[in-house]
């Protein structure tokens, strides 16, 4: 099993304390929150003896971390991941990542001796657990065996952990368990064992924390070592857990892939799959195909995606930029988002279908469920590879994207286009069809190149049948830290057969110097001009008045941000809905 290596001189799970104050004195020392944390959960304060403090300090204590966090110059904080659960961040002096390292009951015991046995014991009075279906079944069938087969043991005398248990106990298979052959634990290993059980019977085992953790987006084994994190608020990261062993990573990945119902093998060492909270994993199985060793990567997703109003906030897209974007929707144009990896892509694209009208029906076409479209009339169709399922046959985005022509949407959204599905997206656009996708492409030019080649392979003439081409980008701020982007907003204007050229009018700008964005397409955008205006019956002397509708929604969307704080992705789809209702938006 993989350990976890503290960065305070070798300390590992279940150290002895590090500091030589009784833990009253070292209540004493903490600020008021983070004593009341640890009058909660004991286990933080024998965390806090485990650690130098007379060295370190007294780590900062938060409930929820904002992005101020993340600028201090070094970290030392604890702050809350669930009920009984808390991380540690410390930057170690020698710089590089900070460590991030899990706070959790078994941390502080030594169960090396304890487990084994109590999971000797669970084996014979398990058979209630077959009919536990679901998470929560599960959990409480795992706690009730727990207190069948331990026994709490204080000062000396021994009392069922359940406290209402007689001598004997009856398993769940119809055996019991005596007293006697209980086994004996203290209350701060009976708390160790019942977590451990839970994380790893109904959880995600060692890295459940992480899954659970908010703020965490990415989560990397790269083989033997270190388990490396991406942070929303630290950015890069490295875990305290580390894998010294192949057998060991082989195991864990082995019961990863079991969990996810998509066991991994020799013959098939790669799986791609989602987990039960929409985070996407892939595991490699091995060291044939992975020269480190097995390995595995998951890329998580929040239940609640971010608004449209927090990207602003967040400084990836401009008011102005929104207001655009919102018109241009509201309009039935068709529009791709592109970038590179992990450059916010699907971000954005989740954000911008709060512009989405509420009485359009939607239908998403994705390999790996990513998208979280808020309107009711959503049809979500999950591409299925060969063997996965039931009857095994495969079924394509092609597949789908061709069947959803049929079921009569307004808006067609595919995850992200990479093959033949591309030539059926360009069909759906030239027969009416509103298009939203993403596509991983630097710029425009890239775009249209992949586009037009193999396999994708889409008629020149059809390209100017996508009107946007927002581009995301990860970049680099003035102020040194790495950020994401929406480096430009283009329209496509056409294809010149004679110069075999493609015309394009970039709307808006992202400037790297400033980091400010300029709307270089005032007075100057095609689509809203020649398209949009007249769709909306603007007279051809008045079509400039198109600009004020951008203007006075780019106000709006200020006004809900600053002056109403409006932030949540739904409570801004509410706002805005009944907004156009009666045309205020």
């Amino acid at each position: 099993m993989p350990k976890i290596i503290l960065p305070f001189s070798g300390q590992g799970e279940g150290g002895s304390p590090q500091n030589s104050m009784s833990e009253g004195d070292l209540l004493q020392l903490l600020p008021e929150a983070l004593q009341e944390a640890c009058k909660q959960n004991k286990h933080l304060l024998d965390y806090l003896r485990m650690i130098p403090v007379g060295e370190i300090g007294v780590p900062e204590y938060y409930t929820k971390l904002t992005r101020a966090q993340g600028d201090l110059p070094q970290k030392n904080l604890i702050y809350l991941v669930s009920d009984n659960v808390y991380v540690h961040v410390y930057s170690e002096p020698g710089g590089g990542r900070p460590v991030y390292i899990p706070i959790e009951p078994s941390l502080t015991q030594d169960m090396s001796q304890v487990l084994p046995e109590v999971e000797s014991k669970l084996v014979d009075v398990a058979g209630g657990m077959s009919a536990a279906e679901s998470e929560a079944e599960r959990k409480e069938a795992i706690l009730e065996l727990v207190d069948r087969v331990c026994v709490v043991h204080r000062n000396g005398s021994t009392s069922s952990s359940s406290n209402t248990k007689d001598s004997k106990d009856s398993g769940g298979n119809g055996s019991k368990v005596a007293s006697k052959t209980k086994v004996q634990v203290t209350p701060k290993q009976l708390e160790a064992i019942k977590y451990l059980m839970v994380r790893d019977k109904v959880g995600m085992g060692t890295i459940d924390v992480m899954i659970k953790d908010t703020y965490i987006e990415d989560i990397s084994c790269s083989g033997l070592g270190t388990i490396f994190l991406e942070h929303k608020i630290f950015k890069g990261v490295k875990s305290a857990i580390t894998f010294e062993a192949h057998d060991d990573l082989d195991d864990f990945v082995l019961r990863l892939s079991e969990q996810i119902k998509r066991p991994v093998t020799l013959r098939n060492p790669i799986v791609d799959a989602t987990l039960p909270d929409g985070s996407r994993i892939n595991i490699v199985f091995g060291r044939e195909v992975s020269r480190r060793g097995s390995n595995f990567s998951i890329r998580k997703f929040s239940e609640t995606p971010l608004s449209i109003i927090e990207l602003i906030e967040f400084g990836s897209i401009s008011y102005e930029m929104a207001a655009y974007l919102s018109v241009v929707i509201e309009d039935g144009m068709n529009l791709f988002v592109v970038g590179e990896t992990a450059s916010g892509k699907t971000t954005l694209l989740n954000a911008i279908t709060t512009f989405i009208p509420l009485s359009h029906k939607i239908v998403s076409i994705e390999d790996t469920p990513e998208l979280q479209v808020p309107h009711a009339n959503w049809i979500r169709e999950v591409s299925r590879a060969p063997g996965q399922g039931d009857k095994g046959a495969s079924v394509s985005m092609f597949d789908l994207l061709k069947a959803a022509l049929r079921q009569r949407p307004n808006v067609i959204i595919v995850g992200e286009i990479r093959g033949e599905e591309g030539n059926i997206a360009f069909g759906a656009m030239q027969t009416g069809h509103e298009v939203m996708s993403t596509f991983h492409a630097s710029n425009v030019e890239k775009l249209i190149q992949r586009l037009t080649g193999n396999p994708i392979s889409v008629p020149k003439t059809y390209i100017d049948n996508l009107n946007i081409v927002v581009c995301q980008n990860a970049v680099k701020l003035p102020n040194g830290k790495a950020g994401r982007r929406a480096t430009s907003i283009s329209e496509i204007v056409g294809y010149d057969s004679v110069t075999n050229t493609f015309s394009y009018v970039e709307v808006f700008r992202w400037s790297p110097v400033t980091d400010t964005f300029d709307f270089v397409g005032r007075r100057n955008s095609y689509l809203l001009e020649d398209k949009i205006a007249i769709k909306r019956g603007f007279p051809p002397d008045k079509k400039m008045q198109i600009y004020s509708l951008v203007e006075r929604r780019a106000r709006i969307l200020e006004k809900l941000h600053k002056e109403k704080g409006v932030r949540d992705f739904y409570e801004l789809l509410k706002v805005l809905a009944r907004a156009q209702e009666e045309r205020l938006f």
